[in-house]
């Protein structure tokens, strides 16, 4: 009965974290280059459970004057004994990209991310909401400016009109005329295909890993666009609900298993 009860328990705090990481996704769909969090479940190793009682082993067809080819109990099967979350996971599906003819706003397509000075240092982001600083220095939404391909700040002159972003990163601008000439080029990066070479700081940005191998990216920018969340909120409704049913079957498994104790302790081997 112990085991029945951690068991149960083990469920409810799986669904819990698994609730926990749906509900951080519904609060980002609307946050541009979100990249949603999947939790994977682990079953803990299962128990083989054998027969003890009803063994005899003159009833088997293999054994003959003392000698047997198994002497174990015979098989009943496998027990489970409880789940664990085993990793939360990104998924990094390509969101919808969603014109705003911001010339500034730019949405990466495949793969690809921009560098971001942050108090911590160098930081990545998808999240391509950029603005101008008084100064002229190209930012995020959060003032943290984006930085070029030698890890300097860009700044775009203030007489700069009919900006244009490349596919690589590449700001140019018409400056005091129509020539156009090149101001900077965004530092745009990849760390190639080990999905866990880069994990999720918060804000919307990313911290690789010390072991991570900086690329080229194989990507696109698009100028005057931004990248959706791809979070799934008509899904990620779906499963919570699913996940709120599957907590309370763990709590009545709970319930069951600790009336099941108390009838054990207070009746078994009572004396009338």
């Amino acid at each position: 009965m112990w085991r029945g009860l951690y068991a149960a328990a083990s469920g409810m705090i799986q669904e819990t974290v698994r609730t926990d990481v749906i509900a951080n996704n519904l609060a980002n769909a609307d946050t541009s280059g979100y990249k949603k969090d999947v939790a994977v479940s682990k079953e803990f190793e299962p128990m083989l459970m054998r027969r003890i009682k009803d063994y005899d082993p003159r009833l088997k067809v293999t054994t003959f004057k003392g000698f047997s080819l198994n002497q174990k109990p015979p098989r009943v099967g496998t027990l489970g004994v409880g789940a664990k979350i085993d990793e939360v996971a990104i998924d990094t599906n390509q969101g919808s990209l969603k014109t705003t003819g911001n010339p500034l706003d730019v949405a990466i397509s495949g793969d690809g991310f921009l560098a971001v000075q942050t108090d911590r240092g160098i930081r990545y982001t998808r999240d391509g909401a950029l603005t101008k600083s008084p100064a002229g220095v190209l930012q995020n939404m959060k003032g943290q400016p984006i930085l070029d391909e030698q890890g300097q700040t860009i700044t775009i002159p203030r007489n700069a009109n009919r900006i244009i972003i490349g596919a690589k990163g590449e700001i140019s601008a018409a400056v005091g005329g129509e020539q156009f000439q090149q101001i900077g080029r965004m530092m745009f990066v990849s760390f190639g295909d080990d999905r866990r070479a880069i994990v999720k700081e918060g804000d919307n940005l990313w911290n690789p890993r010390p072991t991570a191998q900086v690329r080229p990216a194989t990507g696109d920018i698009n100028q005057g666009c931004l990248e959706a969340s791809n979070t799934n909120v008509v899904n990620d409704m779906v499963e919570l609900i699913n996940n709120q049913r599957m907590y309370e079957a763990g709590a009545k498994a709970v319930i069951t298993q600790d009336t099941m104790l108390e009838k054990a302790v207070t009746e078994v081997g009572r004396v009338s």
